[in-house]
């Protein structure tokens, strides 16, 4: 089956036969996929008025289990975004009653961001929902072609 690919790389052959497009092969068809994937991923984020950035937020304290809470230092290296990046997404999720901000029993310096029951509540239905969609999306390839991708995917990102 070829698809839009296939046809970039048929085209630069062409136009340039001293270079070798056959990288986009496997590139080319994982950029145009990441897109494909994210999209599926947003929209199941976006029914429950979650941006992915809120979403990894919340995911974060909810796994760390109870009293799920972690210091905002701790939140921005699991989120991976700077403090300043992380004090305007807690901001947002606090004037909806996601999250609360506190201050650390030892230490007052440190500040504690801390799931609300309905935070909770929220990020556990956002989670299922969510993991119902990833399954979903394997279940469109064959199992030995996901078992494949997988392992190739994570000696992929190791060897990068």
């Amino acid at each position: 089956m070829r698809d839009h690919v296939d046809r970039v790389q048929e085209q630069w052959r062409r136009e340039r036969p001293d270079l070798d497009p056959s990288p986009q092969g496997v590139i080319g068809r994982l950029y145009r996929l990441v897109h494909a994937l994210s999209d599926e991923i947003l929209a199941v984020y976006a029914r429950f008025g979650l941006s992915e950035a809120e979403f990894d937020l919340l995911a974060a304290l909810r796994r760390e289990g109870a009293p799920y809470e972690l210091a905002a230092g701790e939140l921005a290296d699991h989120t991976m975004v700077t403090t300043g990046g992380l004090t305007k997404r807690v901001d947002r999720l606090i004037d909806r009653g996601l999250v609360v901000r506190g201050e650390s029993p030892g230490d007052g310096r440190r500040r504690l961001i801390r799931l609300t029951d309905e935070g909770r509540r929220l990020i556990d239905e956002a989670v299922t929902a969510h993991l119902e969609n990833e399954h979903r999306l394997i279940a469109l390839i064959d199992p030995t072609d996901a078992d494949a991708l997988r392992e190739a995917s994570r000696r992929w990102l190791a060897a990068l």
